[in-house]
């Protein structure tokens, strides 16, 4: 772990945010540089059904813009000397972060959990969980 970055996947919430902690703290402890990533969903638009009025093209670039207007306004509230790394993906969370999990400069990946449970986690993707279960670097599951 001691080599490569970590990898601390972020959707802006306050759970997520809690574990930004644990990933700085994890950086200063293995002097590694941080790269935090945001996935935006992939929309899906089937133009028979005319129920948008703009692309599904428009609204990703939309929703991209807002990941970035808050990762610039995350990053100006960090207070530390860390290299950090930014970046915003389209498409499926899960993938896109075992991706870059598993692209070889990662050595650990610090994730938050929402602690969901009964109904709720069975009709909503685990994405800590499936990072957790395939990532082939460390993964630190906060919650």
């Amino acid at each position: 772990m001691r080599k490569g970055n970590i990898l601390w996947p972020t959707d802006f919430s306050d759970t997520a945010s809690h574990a930004l902690r644990y990933a700085i703290e994890m950086a200063n402890l293995y002097q590694v540089d941080i790269r935090i990533m945001n996935v935006v969903d992939q929309p899906i638009g089937d133009e028979n059904f005319m129920a948008l009025t703009i692309t599904p093209e428009e609204l990703a670039k939309t929703m991209e813009d807002a990941a970035a207007s808050q990762m610039h306004k995350l990053l100006g509230q960090l207070n530390t000397n860390l290299k950090i790394e930014t970046i915003i993906r389209r498409g499926d969370a899960v993938n896109e972060i075992l991706e870059e999990a598993n692209s070889g400069d990662i050595g650990m990946v610090v994730i938050a959990s929402h602690g969901r449970s009964g109904l709720s986690h069975f009709l909503n993707t685990n994405v800590a969980e499936a990072v957790a279960n395939k990532a082939k670097c460390p993964v630190l599951v906060v919650k």
